[in-house]
């Protein structure tokens, strides 16, 4: 997901540190970037806290 990526350069937190936080997940966004599709209900939060985020 293009915007969590840029979430964390503007944010500039950790990959691991996201994932914690948001998905109590560490590798969530490692295996976001190696491949892993999310469920419908796991974008839909990610996106509502991104949006909360602003």
């Amino acid at each position: 997901m293009r915007d969590v990526e840029n979430y964390l350069e503007i944010k500039k937190i950790s990959a691991a540190r996201f994932g914690r936080e948001v998905m109590r997940d560490p590798r969530f966004v490692f295996d976001l970037r190696a491949g892993r599709e999310p469920r419908a209900r796991t974008v839909c939060r990610v996106r509502a806290f991104l949006e909360q985020s602003r």
